[in-house]
């Protein structure tokens, strides 16, 4: 799931000071309405303009920049699952960047830029620029839609990257890069329009709530495959919600994701617009300080409330994994009827079960309300009452004291066991993957027969003719080594990849029994050259022009065999930045 707590902070807590100072009675349910805070001027979230429509599915170029730029120093988080066009794009980077010193000398400093903002969590890194591309005026511009101290502050400590993207963006020619994959991306939306048009109206049909005309707020959903699928950023800007997805290889998309948002865009203003009721339930917020609740939800009544109606909501229209019974479209007999009524019967049974579970998950999470509101939504289900309605009388009627006594109760999980923290998964090996490992534990035969089946099925396999290349090295055949390395120099297009084949050729030229210093010198410079933009692969090429490779020193053996064994080009026991990775 996706954690929002900490991109609704600012936004929940300026309008929850505003409904506060606005209203003077908490006597009645009907509370005076407060407003969200204002915001100045139509601002082109994402580089889109303002339309008619509340509701936007759109890509957005400035997003698809930032994309490009951290793909291009390294940022490969769940690729082998990404849509495919995210390859593409990276190869047709690489080529432009093999093409051209300036455009690497332009990727460097991004990359170093990247590189200086880490902040040590894959959600936090990339969520910082996500944020920022939010915020940006489409290419060639590249810059903040509004004031810097308007900017949210994640947005803002990155901020100073945009003279080095425009450099980049422009030595790269990456607004072509953009125009020759943009009907993928239309490809995509045409896809994805249908289901992500019914979720939307599903979550209206429950609440009772018309899709409404554009009244100033907007929904706008940007799907931008140069990220992780895993990854969904979502941000509130004054009227705006923003969600920001990639699709996968199978141009699926986390729909639940999209939804949860949404319900924030459908369930906020009815909960801004109770200040006074919300305030009775402050109580409540002594009782969650220890659960494993984010800082925004510990701090502000408001933001409790609207996280904990939406988890009740999810709860109520979650997928329990089986069917539902269909209703005999024609009864021959009374049996068909009672047959029906005992199946349903059943099955809400058993689908209470697993929603109920959900719900004691998010109670012991910390969103305490969940259980008294889901139970809300259940009674409301018998009735034809929108939710607008009687959210008034279900916040106001509620038994303060009692929900505190349950919450008091309850067993939190322990800080570690937090689930609503949105973390990329670790990426599952697959493919020329598993080959790598079996190299790894040493298991070479293993390895190049993997190697050898995707040539079958491939003979330009730049992975498959680097993992073989490495194989005839370990096994002591410079020959075979030789030709496969030259066929990834031919082949390959990742920066890496060929890097590093120069740095194998050099230590093969420094270690043979007649070494041939001048053609290593040249590898190692050709391997500057390629810019990989990685630490490890600077390092290792520095040190070889500084002083030939030295296969390491082993202790005396008198085995016959041991003595015979083919010196390490690999540098498999030299120090770790040495090591490619």
């Amino acid at each position: 799931m996706i954690s929002l707590g900490l991109l609704f902070a600012l936004p929940l807590a300026a309008a929850a000071q505003q409904s506060s100072s606005s209203s003077s009675s908490s006597q009645a349910p009907s509370d005076s309405t407060s407003q969200q805070p204002a915001q100045t001027g139509p601002l082109r979230l994402g580089g889109v303009e303002r339309a008619g429509s509340g509701i936007q599915l759109e890509p957005s170029e400035s997003l698809f920049d930032i994309g490009a730029a951290l793909n291009a120093c390294g940022y490969d988080a769940d690729l082998t699952n990404s849509s495919p066009v995210r390859q593409k794009v990276r190869d047709d980077l690489n080529a432009a960047l093999q093409d051209s010193a300036e455009a690497r000398d332009a990727r460097d400093k991004v990359c170093a830029y990247i590189s200086a903002h880490n902040l040590g969590d894959s959600t936090r890194n990339l969520s910082q620029f996500v944020s920022l591309g939010i915020y940006l005026n489409p290419p060639p511009d590249l810059t903040p839609i509004t004031d810097l101290t308007e900017l949210p502050p994640d947005a803002a400590q990155v901020v100073e990257i945009l003279p080095l993207l425009r450099t980049f963006a422009e030595t790269t020619q990456l607004h072509l890069i953009w125009v020759r994959n943009r009907p993928e991306y239309e490809e995509f939306i045409a896809r994805i329009h249908d289901p992500l048009t019914k979720a939307i109206l599903d979550s209206n049909i429950y609440l009772h709530q018309p899709v409404s005309s554009y009244d100033g707020r907007r929904f706008l959903v940007f799907m931008e495959p140069m990220f992780a699928p895993a990854a969904v950023n979502a941000r509130v800007y004054g009227l705006d919600y923003v969600v920001v997805f990639s699709p996968t290889q199978g141009a699926e998309v986390r729909l639940d994701d999209v939804r949860h948002m949404y319900l924030h865009y459908l369930v906020e203003p009815m909960i801004y617009a109770r200040p006074q009721s919300i305030d009775r339930l402050t109580p409540l917020l002594k009782t969650v300080q220890d659960a494993p609740l984010e800082f925004i939800y510990k701090n502000d009544m408001v933001a409790l409330t609207t996280e904990c109606m939406i988890k009740a909501i999810e709860a109520r229209v979650m997928d329990v994994g089986f069917p539902k019974p269909k209703k005999p479209s024609q009864v021959k007999q009374r049996s068909d009827m009672e047959k029906y009524e005992a199946d349903l019967a059943d099955y809400e049974r058993r689908a209470e079960v697993v929603r109920q579970r959900l719900v004691d998950r998010d109670m012991r999470l910390g969103y305490v309300l969940t259980d008294y509101l889901y139970g809300k939504l259940a009674q409301l289900e018998h009735t034809n009452e929108a939710l607008k309605d009687s959210i008034g009388e279900i916040v106001y009627g509620m038994d303060v004291q009692h929900q505190v006594s349950v919450a008091k109760n309850i067993q939190f999980y322990p800080e570690g066991t937090r689930e609503f923290v949105g973390r990329t998964p670790v990426r599952q090996p697959k493919g020329l993957d598993l080959a790598e490992i079996k190299l790894m534990k040493g298991d070479r035969a293993g390895a190049d027969e993997m190697a050898q089946k995707a040539l079958a099925v491939n003979p330009n396999n730049p992975q498959a003719h680097y993992l073989k290349a490495r194989i005839a090295v370990l096994d002591a055949d410079p020959d075979s080594a030789l030709d496969e390395f030259n066929q990834v120099l031919k082949l390959s297009k990742d920066p890496r990849t060929l890097a590093w084949t120069h740095i194998y050729l050099g230590r093969m030229y420094d270690t043979q029994r007649e070494p041939d210093r001048p053609r290593a010198i040249s590898e190692y410079k050709a391997a500057l050259a390629v810019r990989d933009a990685r630490p490890d692969t600077k390092l290792a090429a520095e040190a070889g022009l500084k002083k030939p490779f030295a296969a390491p020193k082993r202790e005396h053996s008198t085995s016959d065999e041991e003595d015979n064994e083919p010196i390490d080009p690999t540098g498999k026991k030299e120090k770790e930045a040495y090591r490619p990775k």
